[in-house]
């Protein structure tokens, strides 16, 4: 597991001092560099680099348009359940949340993506909380085999799987895995996963080389930014994502900045708000200018957790897929219910509001990524 073990290798002490030490000289060093090093990218997200935001994010816009043209990539979260058999303390899903608990259906699956096709979206995330007894492989395939030719981009945020499930999937048509480390420090891990397999923090770390080893097209990581320091989980998710580029190059890699909102069954989402200091919206616009900067094939996500104004925002400086008119409850474009949802968000326009953003910044929306499966077989 090449990717796991060159960042358990990292001291995260060493790294926070690493960036807390750096001066202005070091970000304007980074910032006259064509190609720059991990050192590099602490320095544009410290706290020295805050000052550089303007000129970070002239250059983020500069590198985003050239590389990825003056296009965003749209898509939708679909919440197939609720269940889940770990205790996570900043998730609405977490098991001991007395909420009501929800499974689709195949037939419900199919009533939730025609729904989701009337809003015009053809890419689409599966997500489920993480239960591998009543919502595993068997679940999976037979939800892949039913919607895969109806959509053109496949994306599944589900447990961590053995490679040789994540080939069987890719196999039905799945396109993108995502698995969000939460934080990379292993001690703020455990205080925040206290029951379930999900307290394995190895098993989660090395998802990405299970991934990269089953050929599968893209790769999703991110850290949540407040559980730990933001700064250092941002530096070692910047590592991470290079690390996925030298050992998978087949693999394209999406990055994703989800911060902690308030969940169901707990107004402040869990006791993470309180033990950490949560980025800020200037925060936040730092790290994505940075990222891009650093990693300039990256692809760069960003949800509806954020307000309208800041996604409209950072629309042109670095992010390439957004997702729009988000659900996060099982059945929720069909039946919405916010009893159910995992977490509150932010944006809550409707598609054609955010298409109209996008046209008023000079952005095409993409509907499709690449071409359909049914096409590529």
């Amino acid at each position: 597991m090449k990717v796991a073990q060159a960042l358990m290798q990292q001291d995260l002490s060493h790294v926070a001092m690493s960036i807390n030490s750096k001066t202005a000289g070091d970000v304007e060093r980074a910032l006259d560099k064509d190609t720059l090093s991990l050192d590099d990218f602490m320095a544009l997200i410290s706290p020295a680099g805050a000052k550089y935001s303007e000129a970070m994010a002239y250059r983020a816009k500069a590198m985003t348009r050239h590389r990825f043209g003056n296009t965003m990539q749209l898509f939708v979260p679909l919440y197939l359940s609720n269940l889940c058999a770990n205790e996570c303390t900043y998730c609405g899903f977490t098991m001991s949340n007395k909420i009501k608990r929800k499974t689709l259906s195949i037939s419900e699956v199919l009533t939730e993506i025609e729904a989701i096709k009337d809003l015009g979206f053809s890419q689409v995330l599966l997500v489920t909380g993480e239960h591998e007894t009543k919502v595993g492989m068997e679940y999976f395939e037979q939800t892949l085999s039913a919607i895969r030719e109806k959509v053109s981009y496949l994306m599944m945020e589900v447990q961590p799987l053995k490679r040789e499930q994540y080939e069987t999937l890719k196999h039905l048509g799945l396109d993108a895995v995502l698995v969000y480390q939460e934080t990379y420090s292993p001690q703020h891990y455990a205080n925040y996963h206290t029951r379930g397999k999900k307290q394995d923090f190895l098993w989660r770390l090395e998802a990405s080389d299970r991934i990269g080893k089953a050929g599968i097209d893209k790769i999703g990581i991110g850290a949540l930014l407040g559980l730990g320091d933001w700064r250092v989980d941002s530096a070692m998710t910047a590592l991470h994502g290079k690390l996925i580029q030298q050992h998978y190059w087949q693999s394209r890699v999406s990055i994703a900045f989800p911060r902690l909102r308030s969940c169901e069954g707990n107004s402040t989402g869990g006791n993470a708000l309180t033990n950490s200091k949560l980025p800020n919206e200037r925060d936040l616009l730092q790290l994505i200018c940075a990222h891009r900067i650093f990693n300039p094939q990256a692809e760069l996500s960003l949800s509806t957790r954020e307000s309208a104004v800041f996604r409209d925002g950072v629309m042109p400086l670095g992010i390439t897929s957004m997702s729009a008119a988000s659900q996060t409850q099982p059945g929720g474009y069909s039946a919405p219910s916010k009893a159910l949802n995992q977490f509150d968000i932010d944006d809550n326009r409707s598609v054609s509001d955010v298409v109209s953003a996008l046209s008023m910044k000079g952005l095409e929306p993409v509907w499709k990524d690449w071409m359909p499966f049914t096409e590529r077989v």
